[in-house]
């Protein structure tokens, strides 16, 4: 890793809407550069945008980023630095770089007057850290607006005024926006401002491979909190969207990720956003946490059995899931309103030429059980119950236990019912069955 002098990045979301989750990666990638290299990382909510910018936006923002533990230096609002960008504006407008332009307007509400940057043409080059060397000819974009008035910048004047005001070293961002870094580079000439380092990142696309967006599916963060995904997992995610570490790692811990990320890694191509990936690696964080933090997530201020909390952990993918799941097996193991079982289910997988084997496996299954501990895991069960359906055939043996024990044709294994049900209660159910088979 190349050792930087100073480092300072920033994230500059506009706040006319939620952002989806892949908006953060930038934010992730810039903090996590920011901070290997000892540097500050900043917030700046862009709001010029007067008409659609909302103040629950800006919070969902900074509570976003807090969530992902992205602590930022310093906090700022585009519309604060007016004066900052009037001046800046005024001088290029003295200095011939730009003039004010009449204008023939074209719609009810354009404007019959707006300032523009007098392009000398030309071409542009820059290096980009992620693409390498990049040249663009500016002749054909003309003379290009920077302000609405004096007071009005708009997105190209204003980004440029506030990142030198900030001392943006490194500007981080999409690659939708590297059309817009020759405009920038003019404008930052002309004012006699340093440029920054540049590091365009990928595109993240949706599962068609077109740009993610709201309208391609893509969903905000706080949708993702919701359903229990954890902000390790999101970070972790966040993190392997265009960049990976030398070994390919998909687990990745923050400190991990202070550690080993680079932006000599990121990758030129596109990085799709992978709900189910995301999910993976979030039931990876998930079984990483203690029992006691899992039981809080979800919830439940009482221990949790083991088996049903074993069960969330094999099948729950976010915390959501587990909860369903938990609710469903509370309705279908122990409601009121269980279905009655039916002998020809419980039958279903005897063989034809022996019709007491159902009976036969069930009476020695039931006294197995009775043999073992009150509290015992399924992993134990299973080993002193899978021998005898070894040698009688699994689906002779397990299927009318599970029926038993659940009343249902769709459950978990029967190992797994035993525990979450108690010894005594299993017992209870398995007697229940051998009632109603008939000799």
């Amino acid at each position: 890793m190349t050792t930087i002098a100073y480092t300072k990045t920033r994230f500059a979301p506009s706040p006319t809407g939620l952002l989806h989750s892949g908006n953060y990666r930038t934010a992730v990638f810039s903090y996590l550069f920011a901070r290997q290299h000892g540097g500050q990382f900043v917030l700046r909510i862009e709001d010029t945008d007067r008409a659609r910018s909302r103040k629950e936006y800006e919070d969902n923002i900074v509570e976003s980023l807090a969530w992902l533990g992205l602590e930022y230096d310093d906090f700022s609002r585009q519309s604060e630095h007016v004066g900052a960008h009037r001046a800046a504006i005024q001088k290029l407008v003295d200095s011939g770089a730009a003039y004010v332009s009449q204008e023939t307007p074209k719609t009810p509400d354009a404007r019959a007057e707006v300032i523009r940057f007098k392009n000398p043409g030309g071409v542009i080059s820059f290096a980009d850290v992620v693409r390498g060397a990049v040249s663009m000819d500016v002749s054909d974009l003309g003379d290009f607006v920077i302000a609405k008035g004096f007071d009005e910048p708009i997105f190209h004047l204003a980004v440029v005024v506030d990142d030198a005001d900030a001392g943006i070293t490194h500007v981080i961002r999409g690659e939708d926006h590297i059309s817009n870094t020759p405009r920038q580079i003019l404008i930052q000439r002309a004012l006699g401002l340093e440029t920054p380092v540049y590091a365009h990142l990928p595109l993240i696309l949706a599962a068609d491979r077109s740009k993610l967006s709201k309208r391609k599916g893509a969903k905000a963060l706080t949708e993702y909190r919701e359903m229990g995904v954890l902000s390790e997992a999101m970070l972790n995610y966040l993190a392997l969207l265009g960049w990976h570490p030398e070994d390919d790692c998909e687990y990745l811990s923050r400190a991990d990720l202070m550690a080993r990320f680079s932006l000599d890694r990121v990758q030129k191509s596109g990085a799709m956003f992978d709900e189910t990936k995301l999910f993976s690696v979030n039931q990876h964080w998930m079984r990483a946490l203690s029992d006691a933090a899992y039981g809080t997530y979800l919830g439940r201020g009482e221990a949790i059995p083991p088996a049903l909390l074993q069960l969330c952990k094999d099948k729950a993918h976010t915390f959501k899931e587990a909860q369903d799941l938990l609710t469903k097996l509370n309705v279908e193991l122990y409601g009121a309103l269980l279905p009655d079982l039916n002998e020809g289910t419980l039958r279903v997988k005897e063989p034809s030429d022996q019709p007491s084997a159902t009976r036969k496996h069930l009476t020695h299954l039931l006294l197995l059980i009775e043999r073992l501990p009150d509290d015992v895991g399924a992993a134990t069960i299973k080993d002193v119950l899978m021998p005898y359906a070894d040698q009688e055939g699994r689906a002779a043996v397990l299927w009318p236990l599970r029926y038993a024990l659940s009343h249902a044709e769709r459950s978990p294994d029967p190992f797994t019912l035993i525990a979450i049900l108690g010894k005594n209660e299993a017992l209870n159910r398995i007697h229940k069955a051998l009632a109603i088979l008939k000799e």
